[in-house]
Order: C-alpha cells, then structure tokens, then sequence
C-alpha cells in the first residue's frame, strides 16, 4: 500500500505527510492497495476480498492498483519501459497463485532499469564517533566515510552516500577523483535518486 497524488511527485508526498501540522493538502492524497497480506488466498483472491469490501463501504480516498499480466520476458520488458516513460520507478512482479509471504522472497521481484552517470568528489563526510549514540563529541571524527560530496557536470551538488563497502568506507575515494554512480531518475531539484556508488573512473 502507499499514499499517491501523481506521478513524480515524490517531494510533495514527503512534505504533506511530514508537515508538523497536518493541512487540506491531505486531501489531494489517495490510499493505494496492491496487496492484502492478512486475507488468505491468493493475490487475486486477496485483492478481491478488499474491493468487495470498498464496494460496500465506499472511500473516494482508496484506490486499487491496476495489476497487469505479464506472458514473458519481452512482455514485461514494453511495460517496464512504459512505465519509465511515465516517470515511474520501476516494477514489481511476483507469482499471482501464492500465499502471501513475508519478507524477502524469489517469488517476488522489483525490476528497475538504472542509470550511470560521472562526478567529481569535492568533499568528504566522515561519521562522527558514537554517532549511533544519544551523546556524540563533534570534535571527534571516525576513520569511516559517511558520504561524498559530489559535484556534476551541471554545478548541482549532492551527497552520495549509498553503494560502498565497510572496506570501501575507510578506503574511499579521494577529493579530486571522479566516480560512477547509478540513480533511478532525478528529483524536481535534478539531484539524483537513490544515487549508489559503482566504481572510480581510472586515471588515464
């Protein structure tokens, strides 16, 4: 399930859903069901249980999403791309004749199509020492990296912070190097999304 207004508009979910003092702007969300783990059948028994209830008690705020079938790899290939022509992430795709299951499963798969693109590390954001605790000494900085400060092509800036080892977070890449992340599409500021970390380009 998750909250929707429309596509890419990731930013202004967060900030409705994260403002102190909850406004109208509530109302320009919808409550959007692909699942309903705590009815027994299979997914599409389970899916029609709950649009037999919102039948009867009618929300104009619940939404079902669409569930398509896919017959193959080329099949499921269009649709993937559709969806990214949309502006969506990605897909998901699992075995309609289950149970529902919990946690990670092989019968359930996210399918996303990434992109690569280059940087120039500019910066680097150490963790500070029992960071993880209530009290923290700023002054004391831990030899692990919590993320780079990249700069792209464009002049826009941003952390990268997804992608590294424990290895690569005390030996990581240095001010100066340029590096390879991927992303899933860019934010309305065109930073990055769930940028990862792949590689440092070698010096030719």
């Amino acid at each position: 399930m998750e909250l929707w207004t429309k596509r890419n508009d990731f930013e202004n979910i967060q900030s409705i859903v994260l403002d102190k003092k909850p406004s109208i702007k509530w109302k320009q969300l919808t409550y959007n069901i692909f699942e309903v783990p705590s009815i027994k059948g299979d997914f599409m028994q389970r899916l029609a249980y709950a649009k037999k209830h919102f039948k009867k008690s009618k929300n104009v705020y619940v939404k079902f999403i669409e569930q398509i079938k896919c017959k193959n790899s080329q099949d499921l290939d269009v649709f993937l791309e559709n969806i990214i022509l949309l502006k969506g992430e990605g897909v998901i795709i699992k075995k309609g004749d289950l149970a529902y299951q919990e946690g990670r499963s092989s019968n359930i798969l996210k399918v996303k199509k990434f992109y690569d693109a280059e940087g120039l590390v500019i910066g680097i954001n150490y963790k500070k020492k029992n960071e993880n605790n209530n009290k923290i000494n700023k002054n004391k900085i831990n030899k692990k990296m919590k993320s780079l400060k990249i700069k792209l092509p464009n002049n826009i800036i941003f952390n990268l912070g997804g992608g590294f080892s424990n290895i690569q977070r005390i030996n990581h890449p240095k001010i100066g190097d340029i590096i390879t992340y991927k992303y899933y599409g860019l934010t309305k500021y065109k930073k990055p999304k769930f940028a990862s970390f792949l590689r440092i380009r070698k010096k030719e």
